[in-house]
């Protein structure tokens, strides 16, 4: 009885130590795939920003658009142009690319369009899960706004923050350059000077 009862009391310990080490196994996984989303979330906003463009659209009615829209109670919370869309099967389509981001859900989504004007948007992709709450805030000239549409001096701003909640209270925030990734739309090539010869004469 007294050996029953040991092997008993093993046994129950083996199984309370393997539940805990499947709970912390399960934890750990998630923990993973938010910092994994995270960093996706980050680096595909990192990538479209740099490359944002100036160049107005239209949407299905005709509707003339700013290049970059954005901020708190808009909808799209962030809508722009982006350069350096991949073509790997060469079909006739330009390679600028106009994306927009939505809170819907609970979850934050990307949604591009497959033309910049009169497209009807292509399905949304979630990025993130969980978010309550995005709030973007915009930068020009030394100054932070909580609202772009372009100004009279710049159809983009310099630079773009995003402070985002999900659920729990956990708050991340995120600071994205714009325009630095590609050539802006309409922008001549840069100049090269010339290079003084031996004589002082230009080649």
């Amino acid at each position: 009885m007294i050996a029953l009862m040991i092997f008993g009391m093993i046994a129950a310990a083996g199984v309370a130590l393997l539940s805990f080490s499947v709970k912390a196994q399960g934890a750990g996984a998630v923990a993973l795939d938010d910092a994994g989303a995270l960093n996706r979330t980050a680096s595909i906003l990192t990538a479209d920003l740099a490359q944002a463009q100036d160049r107005p659209t239209r949407d299905v009615a005709g509707t003339l658009l700013p290049a970059m829209t954005g901020g708190s109670g808009f909808d799209p919370a962030l809508r722009l142009v982006r350069a350096g869309w991949s073509n790997p099967d060469e079909v006739a389509r330009p390679t600028l690319q106009k994306v927009e981001y939505r809170l819907n859900a609970g979850g934050l989504e990307r949604v591009a369009y497959p033309e910049l004007d009169g497209a009807a948007p292509l399905p949304a992709a979630l990025l993130l899960d969980r978010v309550t709450w995005v709030r973007w805030r915009f930068r020009y000239q030394g100054a932070w706004t909580d609202s772009w549409q372009g100004n009279d001096r710049a159809a983009l701003p310099q630079a773009a923050e995003m402070t985002l909640e999900r659920e729990g209270g956990a708050t991340y925030r995120m600071l994205f350059l714009v325009g630095t990734g590609a050539p802006r739309a309409g922008t001549p090539p840069p100049r090269i000077a010339p290079t003084p010869g031996p004589t002082g004469a230009t080649s």
